[in-house]
């Protein structure tokens, strides 16, 4: 006698809603064609990889083209009648490899989750450093070789223990994220802390960083979700599913370019008031912490992930993190000039005495043991 099917659960009324997210949205678990070693396994570690890829070659283009602009402005400082830098040929190349750059990670965030490719911005600190050694012959520190080598870690544990999913982000997809309650209770919380810091920020004058780079990442939260979802539209309109007649879209385009303009303002007012080696590690850290919380809440990256991925994972964000500090302390401070060499620093030559005597007395602008002439002059100065 054959065996009666199992009643259905209330799960599956949902599973049946849901039918394209269950046709999408594949986690690594065992089953059939979902092994290791299967097939369906190397396709989505391969539309992964191109993603890291495209998010590694995207941040090295933006870590050369700082350098070139960096260079174009030394170089534009250096003459006489100094040139406004959009005048520049050199620095409208670094410009444009920006561009190039940032093309690259949003092609990035439309193949592979955000809590892949956000952490991923080391890749642009750390690299603009080697360059900066190599061509701007800047020195190299032992700092800076123990970040980078903690940031390569972090990113190898990044890249191998980053949710292992494959989700194909249509209209229907993000308008389903859209209205969950998940997004909502975030957006809200977020709106709130937003509010309550422009609030100190505007109304009270309170200008610390934490203040201004937390008003950046909460703004770069939505930013990421906002690029995830267009770019992941645009990747699936391409392939012959056409999403860019939905509303949706143009929503989160909207939300997506005025996130990205008041990001730039907040930013622009912390490298005002602080240096870049301040500002480049903390505004790292909570951009990135915000995009892979936006992540995990928005697209649900996370969910079904096991206890020790979710802590190696963390473990290599914490080793990225700690290898762009490492890599941005005190660099700003050893390219300071000095106008002039001190006497002491002459090679060959020691001086045991102070250089420049008090301005009150008699002897003011000459040397210790100066020579007879200077003698006689004070002399003759003092019997006057």
């Amino acid at each position: 006698m054959a065996a009666l099917p199992a009643p259905a659960g209330p799960g599956d009324d949902a599973s049946a809603v849901l039918d394209e997210l269950s046709r999408n949205f594949t986690y690594w678990a065992p089953g059939p064609g979902n092994g290791s070693l299967s097939s369906a396994w190397y396709r989505r570690n391969q539309i992964h990889l191109f993603g890291v890829l495209l998010a590694i070659l995207g941040n090295l283009v933006i870590s050369i083209s700082l350098n070139i602009q960096k260079y174009s402005h030394l170089h534009l400082a250096q003459k006489e009648q100094p040139e406004p830098c959009f005048k520049s040929v050199l620095w409208w190349s670094g410009a444009l490899l920006m561009a190039i750059g940032e093309t690259g990670n949003f092609a990035a965030y439309g193949v592979a989750p955000i809590t892949l490719i956000a952490p991923l911005g080391c890749v642009s600190v750390t690299g603009s450093a080697i360059i900066s050694v190599i061509f701007l012959k800047e020195n190299l520190r032992a700092s800076d070789l123990l970040g980078m080598t903690l940031s390569f870690a972090g990113t190898y544990l990044l890249v191998n223990f980053a949710p292992n999913i494959t989700q194909a982000i249509s209209a229907r997809t993000v308008q389903y994220y859209f209205v969950g309650w998940q997004f909502l209770v975030y957006v809200i919380l977020e709106i709130l802390v937003f509010c309550i810091l422009l609030y100190f920020h505007k109304r009270k004058g309170m200008k610390h960083i934490v203040i201004l780079l937390t008003l950046v990442a909460l703004l770069a939260s939505l930013t990421v979700i906002s690029v995830r979802a267009v770019s992941g539209m645009i990747t699936l309109s391409v392939t012959g599913k056409m999403q860019l007649t939905d509303a949706i879209f143009y929503i989160m385009l909207v939300i997506m370019i005025a996130s990205c303009i008041f990001q730039v303002k907040f930013l622009n007012q912390a490298t005002k008031l602080y240096t870049m080696t301040t500002v480049v590690p903390v505004n790292h850290v909570f951009i990135t912490t915000s995009a892979i919380i936006a992540g995990i809440i928005f697209y649900q990256e996370f969910l079904g992930a096991a206890f020790l991925t979710i802590f190696i994972y963390l473990f290599g964000c914490f080793l990225s993190f700690l290898g762009v500090f490492l890599v941005t302390r005190n660099r700003e401070k050893e390219h300071l000039q000095q106008p002039f060499i001190g006497f002491g620093n002459i090679p060959g030559k020691q001086m045991l005495d102070k250089i420049q005597p008090d301005s009150n007395g008699l002897s003011y602008g000459t040397l210790p043991g100066g020579s007879d002439s200077t003698k006689i002059q004070s002399g003759e100065k003092k019997e006057a």
